[in-house]
């Protein structure tokens, strides 16, 4: 289970701009570790960057606060699958036989804001079985009492690892792990209490949290979980250890 954090695949403080270098980049070494073997089974999320997020914080939506106004919905939506369709080329190219898989098409909170997510896994775990490389993103969801909310990638991440079983979980983040007071990297965290006072929001729009609620999410697994920043992708996917070790 892979995340790529948007701000490292796109531009997060231009609208709705891919940084072409960086995703190439990461594409390059998903499909380097496939063709080796590496990696088996993959499945791939994305967060928002400058897409998702731009959008949602125009309209008011976060992970909170929802909108019964279809257009803002689908500018939230539409954007992601215009970064999905991105992500989902650059793989193409280099032969990942990658396809999407949209959240808002799928999951809900029916029991409102403070529910847990409903996401049915039924397509993403066949695909996966069939050999492909499901790769979902930030989105919309539909929520009761509030219209549609944004789930966030990092929330996707858990609740796909633990019910598909995932072996590992990467976080790809633009910083090379979490970070303490003074910016050095934490070798490992066990419990969110131990951090908290280290980490804070991310500096450009974000309407999903920023590092304090990948860490909360990430705690929440059984199978292991690493951050880490680009520089250590090919190695995370090596089975080497690199950034930090969330368990």
């Amino acid at each position: 289970m892979l995340k790529l954090g948007g701000s490292v695949i796109t531009e997060k403080d231009r609208p709705e701009t891919v940084d072409d270098a960086a995703l190439a980049t990461a594409t390059d070494a998903l499909a380097a570790a496939l063709d080796r073997g590496s990696v088996d089974r993959l499945v791939v999320v994305h967060g928002g960057g400058s897409f998702g997020h731009h959008h949602a914080s125009e309209h008011g939506v976060s992970t909170t606060e929802g909108t019964h106004d279809a257009d803002a919905v689908m500018d939230v939506h539409g954007a992601m699958v215009r970064l999905n369709r991105a992500v989902l080329s650059s793989l193409h190219d280099r032969g990942v036989p990658a396809v999407p898989v949209h959240p808002l098409s799928l999951a809900a909170r029916p029991g409102g804001v403070d529910g847990s997510l409903d996401l049915p896994l039924s397509s993403t775990a066949t695909l996966l079985g069939e050999g492909f490389v499901p790769v979902l993103h930030g989105d919309g969801v539909a929520t009761a009492g509030e219209g549609v909310t944004v789930v966030s990638g990092d929330e996707l991440v858990v609740e796909l690892a633990a019910g598909l079983g995932a072996d590992r979980v990467g976080v790809c983040s633009t910083v090379a792990g979490v970070l303490d007071a003074d910016g050095s990297v934490i070798p490992s965290i066990e419990s969110f209490e131990s951090v908290a006072d280290a980490l804070g929001a991310s500096d450009a729009t974000d309407v999903s949290g920023g590092m304090a609620a990948k860490v909360r999410e990430l705690l929440a697994l059984d199978a292991p979980a690493s951050v880490f920043g680009p520089a250590g992708l090919e190695a995370f996917l090596r089975g080497e250890a690199v950034g930090t070790r969330i368990d």
